[in-house]
C-alpha cells in the first residue's frame, strides 16, 4: 500500500500522485464508495493498494480532510459540491478589463472562502489594459480590510514574482469568473503547467469555459494549485444567516459593539456596523453585498 493525493478524475478513474512522485490511475473501491457520504474530490489524501500483479491500483481509504472548499450545487439544487479538499487559500482572480469586474461576485467568492475558514487572496489581472492606479482604486476596499491584493499582467509580467511567492508551499484554489485570465496567469507563473487558454466572446463579454472539472497541479517549488472551471453562478453552501456577518472581516470586527447580540445590522438601533457605514469606515458596496447575501441565506432557510 501507498499514500497519495488526488489530482483529478474522469469517468470513475482517478489520477493520483503517490508519495514517491509517480502518478497512477486508480478506481475507488466499492465499499469505500458506498460507505458514508464523502464524495472524492481533488486534493483528497488517499491510501492506495495494488493488485497482485501490480498492474492496477485501487483507492481503499480516503483520509480525514483538514479543510475543504465547497459551494452550493448550481441551478435549483440545494446540495453541496466540494471543489477541493485540504486547501490552504483561495486565489480569486478578476480582470481589470475584458471582462469588466463585478465586485459583488468577488464578495461571494470571498464569503465562500471565509465560511470554509480559508484565507482569501485577491488578484486583479490584465492591469496593462487600464493601469495599476485604476486597479487600486477599484479594489481599495479589499486591501483596506486585510485581503492580500496582487495586481498582475501576463503581457508585461507585472506582479508575477510576488504572486508566485504567495503560492509557494501552499495548496491554492484558483478561481474567478470565466475569461479573466486564470489559465494564462498560471501558465505565465509556471510554463510547464500548459493550461488551456480560451478566448473572450465579444458578444456577451464573458469568457468561454476552458477548464473541465477541477484539476490539482503540483508546483515545481512546492505546493499545488487547483485549476477550476469559470463559475458564472456562485451559490453559498452551509452559511447560515446568523453567521454571515462573520464572513465579512470588517463587519466581524464590529459586531460585538452592537447593542444587541443578535443584531442583523439592517435596522436595529445602536448598530456599530451601520454607524461605521455612515462614517465611511465600512464600504457601501461591501455592505450592499452583505444585505443581498443575507436575504439569500434567509430565503434558503425557508425551504
Amino acid at each position: 500500500m501507498t499514500r497519495g493525493v488526488v489530482l483529478h478524475g474522469t469517468g470513475g478513474v482517478w489520477h493520483v500522485q503517490c508519495e514517491d512522485g509517480e502518478s497512477v490511475e486508480a478506481a475507488l473501491r466499492g465499499r469505500v464508495k458506498h460507505a458514508g457520504k464523502i464524495k472524492l474530490a481533488v486534493g483528497d489524501q488517499v491510501t492506495l493498494d495494488s493488485d497482485a500483479g501490480g498492474s492496477g491500483w485501487t483507492i481503499v481509504e480516503v483520509l480525514p480532510r483538514r479543510s475543504k472548499l465547497s459551494r452550493r450545487e448550481p441551478g435549483r439544487a440545494h446540495g453541496e459540491r466540494i471543489i477541493a479538499a485540504n486547501v490552504d487559500q483561495v486565489l480569486v482572480v478578476f480582470a481589470l478589463r475584458q471582462p469588466e469586474p463585478h465586485v459583488a461576485m468577488l464578495d461571494r467568492f470571498l464569503v465562500i472562502a471565509e465560511a470554509n475558514s480559508l484565507a482569501g487572496v485577491v488578484v486583479v489581472n490584465k492591469v496593462d489594459l487600464a493601469g495599476e492606479a485604476e486597479a487600486r482604486r477599484l479594489f481599495a476596499a479589499y486591501e483596506a480590510i486585510g485581503y492580500p491584493l496582487h495586481i498582475t499582467s501576463c503581457r508585461t509580467g507585472n506582479g508575477l514574482v510576488e504572486l508566485r511567492e504567495q503560492l509557494r508551499g501552499r495548496t491554492t484554489v484558483v478561481t474567478g469568473p470565466s475569461g479573466v485570465g486564470k489559465s494564462s496567469l498560471m501558465n505565465a507563473l509556471y510554463p510547464g503547467l500548459q493550461l488551456r487558454v480560451g478566448e473572450i466572446s465579444a458578444s456577451v463579454n464573458k469568457g468561454r469555459h476552458t477548464t473541465v472539472g477541477a484539476y490539482l497541479h503540483p508546483l515545481p517549488d512546492g505546493g499545488f494549485v487547483v485549476d477550476t472551471p469559470g463559475l458564472r453562478e456562485i451559490g453559498l453552501w452551509g452559511v447560515p444567516s446568523r453567521g454571515l456577518d462573520a464572513c465579512f472581516p470588517e463587519i466581524r470586527a464590529l459586531r460585538d459593539q452592537c447593542r444587541f447580540g443578535d443584531c442583523s445590522h439592517l435596522a436595529e438601533p445602536d448598530c456599530a456596523v451601520r454607524g461605521a457605514l455612515a462614517s465611511g469606515r465600512v464600504d457601501a458596496s461591501r455592505y450592499a453585498s452583505y444585505q443581498k447575501l443575507l436575504d439569500e441565506a434567509l430565503q434558503t432557510e425557508k425551504y
